[in-house]
């Protein structure tokens, strides 16, 4: 077994929801009359905290109307989430890599009670022995999520991988001294993953866990 612990990112590599995000963010800024992102800018902010991600998707947000901004899109996302659906194959990969003995964990740029609420909603909840969030730790590409991940499990780094589909997951891997593999399904462009040197970049969850079975 070359990894003993696989981590996954969750919006844009378990859940099909990068859209409803770009969706949500947009709306957000109408409500407040604010000029809205663009989808590519809007797309690349997802993986972030969401305090990172709003500074980030509107850059003029004025300070006043930043907890506004933030109220608004947790209302338009939170209106749908429960509709979002996993990316095809994912509860089956899950499962083969649980019976082949790896241990499973979440980074994510969603709160603690953003994750609580997915994994309940997903089913997901019995695979992941382990998750960290971006309201308990530094938002990527930070490297504490895995740091801390490494030290619950006594792990090392070789033998960790960080799977996720935007560059702040693989630089957060690189932060941490660990691999990381991309999925292009998900928020960023196939190109873009590509310039931050991933052991691999998968087009689908089949294609992913294929992967894994050959490579993990």
């Amino acid at each position: 077994m070359k990894y003993q612990l696989v981590v996954f990112d969750w919006d844009g590599t378990l859940l099909d929801s990068a859209a409803a995000i770009v969706q949500s963010i947009q709306a957000a800024c109408r409500d407040l009359g604010l000029a809205e992102p663009d989808d590519a800018r809007a797309r690349h902010v997802i993986g972030l905290g969401l305090a990172d991600a709003m500074r980030h998707a509107v850059p003029d947000l004025a300070p006043d109307q930043f907890q506004a901004m933030i109220d608004r899109y947790r209302f338009h996302y939170l209106a749908g989430d429960h509709k979002l659906t996993l990316f095809k194959g994912v509860p089956a990969m899950l499962e083969r890599l649980q019976a082949a003995g790896h241990i499973l964990a979440v980074a994510t740029g969603k709160s603690r009670m953003g994750l609580e609420r997915a994994l309940d909603h997903s089913g997901l909840r019995p695979f992941f022995q382990a998750s960290r969030c971006a309201d308990e730790c530094h938002s990527k590409p930070h490297p504490q999520m895995l740091e801390e991940l490494l030290l619950e499990f006594g792990v090392a780094q070789a033998s960790t991988v960080m799977i996720g589909d935007t560059s702040h997951d693989l630089l957060m891997a690189t932060n941490a001294g660990v691999d990381g593999l991309a999925v292009t399904y998900g928020a960023h462009p196939h190109d873009h993953l590509l310039e931050h040197r991933p052991v691999a970049c998968v087009h689908s969850v089949a294609e992913l866990d294929q992967w894994l079975a050959i490579n993990a």
